[in-house]
């Protein structure tokens, strides 16, 4: 994994405005190491918790758009928090961590960072915050708008039609062939294979 270690001012560059001195107090507060990495295509930010010797540490993307980021780093927070509190007795992201994230997320919306509608979308997310960003369908959809770049010729996969073709960004052809609840099925052309995808999947329409 490809890192960069930024000094505190610099973080200010991936946050949006009016945030900074609020995640500093924590950053400090707690004892965090914080570092901004390339993109990871399986995650946007990770905690570890403090061992021995060493520091709280929160590792988040650096491609993501500022409002994402934020977001992104208050999830991690709230794990660090919940187990300041509760250590390893709790679920990862359990009632304990959905609660903290929760009135996180509650004291950050309240200081007006957030656009309109990041701000709207956040509401699910404080009423029921999902552990992964895939389960957070609008806010996901909300925060592309922010993004410095589109991908052109892409899409999500829930804007697909039921039987046409798609391609993934590495190339591989799928057909989308059924819902399920939140996800939706496609079968790849190659293998036959059943995949399940999240509806906010970018892939490019054929």
């Amino acid at each position: 994994m490809s890192v960069t270690e930024h000094p505190m001012q610099a973080l200010s560059n991936f946050l949006p405005e009016g945030s900074f001195e609020h995640v500093v107090h924590y950053l400090h507060y707690y004892k965090v190491h914080l570092t901004v990495t390339r993109k990871r295509k399986t995650i946007l930010g990770n905690y570890r918790h403090a061992g021995f010797n060493r520091n709280h540490q929160i590792t988040v993307n650096g491609n993501l758009n500022k409002f994402e980021f934020l977001i992104t780093l208050l999830h991690e927070l709230a794990h660090l928090l919940t187990f300041e509190q509760f250590g390893n007795r709790v679920d990862a992201h359990g009632k304990e961590w959905k609660t903290t994230y929760s009135k996180l997320l509650i004291n950050f919306v309240e200081k007006k960072i957030f656009p309109a509608d990041i701000e709207l979308a956040l509401q699910k997310s404080i009423i029921n915050p999902s552990a992964t960003a895939n389960g957070e369908t609008e806010l996901i959809k909300a925060l592309r708008k922010y993004n410095p770049h589109s991908k052109e010729g892409f899409t999500t996969v829930d804007q697909i039609e039921m039987g046409k073709l798609f391609a993934t960004e590495n190339g591989r052809i799928f057909r989308k062939v059924n819902q399920r609840r939140k996800r939706f099925e496609c079968i790849e052309i190659k293998t036959g294979l059943t995949y399940l995808f999240s509806p906010v999947a970018e892939v490019k329409i054929l």
